[in-house]
Order: C-alpha cells, then structure tokens, then sequence
C-alpha cells in the first residue's frame, strides 16, 4: 500500500513537472530547426522592403509581411492588421515617392526571429520632404524566407 502511494505520489509529481514545462495545450515537446542566418542577412531585408517601395506598388510591398503580422506606420493612428490594410496603407504612402536609408541599427538574432532596430530617414521625392524617424522590424523565417511579422515606425519627437 504504501509503494502504490509513494508511486502515485512520484507519478504525479512528474506530470505536474511536465506541465510546467510544457504550455497548456501542448500535446508534444516543440521541434523547431533554427534557420542560420547573419547581420549581413536580416540587414539585407530592409533593402528588400525599400526596393519594393521603389517599385511603386503596394502589392509589392505588401508581400514582405507575413500573414499574421502588425504595420504601425508613421504617418498613419491605425494599425494594419491584415493585408488589405497594409495595401491600402501604401497605396497613399508610395504616392510621395519615399526612399528610406538607415542612419543606424541594431540587429538581434533568434532560432527563426530577427529584430532589426534603429533610425532611419525617409527622403519623399515627389515633395522634397525629409522625415527622420525610429523603427522596428521583426522578422520570422516561415521555412523559405523571411518575413515581417512586425513593423513600429515612429517620427523623431525633437527635432
């Protein structure tokens, strides 16, 4: 009797253990297999992204961001959550013209994330208009390339 208790104590002090570890709802132990990656990589999406500004059509650059994915724009107090709001988002943006160059960043590498952070500046060719601002950008690698799952941008507040 008192083996079976010790034994269903023990049992049940693993699977309690278990659940610790393990998420509620997890049925399986997570298996993901990191994507190698650099700097040079994650830094050459940003040139990805602008070179599909350059192109002038929002589908373009639309089809940087992954499905599941938020755009805080910097000249827009909505968030755009699924694709026809990032569209439409630059649809407007690119009538300007805009080319983007990176002042400075920030680069951190994950098993199948990135974050690329720091200032950059807009440069509107269409009006002249130059706005410096801050940025974000989180990338996850969905096993054949690497998309924006986030993406903050924020004018400078001195100017």
């Amino acid at each position: 009797m008192k083996k079976a208790a010790v034994f269903s104590l023990l049992a049940a002090g693993t699977l309690l253990g278990g659940c610790a570890s393990n998420p509620l709802g997890s049925t399986s132990a997570r298996t993901e297999t990191c994507k190698a990656t650099s700097e040079q990589e994650v830094a050459a999406l940003f040139d990805r992204w602008n070179q599909s500004l350059q192109t002038g059509d929002p589908r373009k650059v639309v089809a940087n961001y992954a499905d599941k994915s938020v755009l805080l724009a910097t000249v827009s107090n909505t968030p755009r959550l699924n694709a026809a709001q990032k569209q439409d988002y630059f649809e407007h943006f690119l009538q300007d013209k805009p080319f983007g160059r990176i002042d400075s960043r920030t680069i951190e590498l994950g098993c199948t994330t990135a974050v690329d952070a720091g200032l950059y500046t807009f440069t509107f060719a269409k009006t002249g208009a130059v706005v410096k601002a801050r940025y974000t950008y989180t990338y996850k690698w969905d096993g054949s390339r690497w998309l924006i799952t986030s993406h903050h941008s924020s004018a400078m507040p001195e100017k």
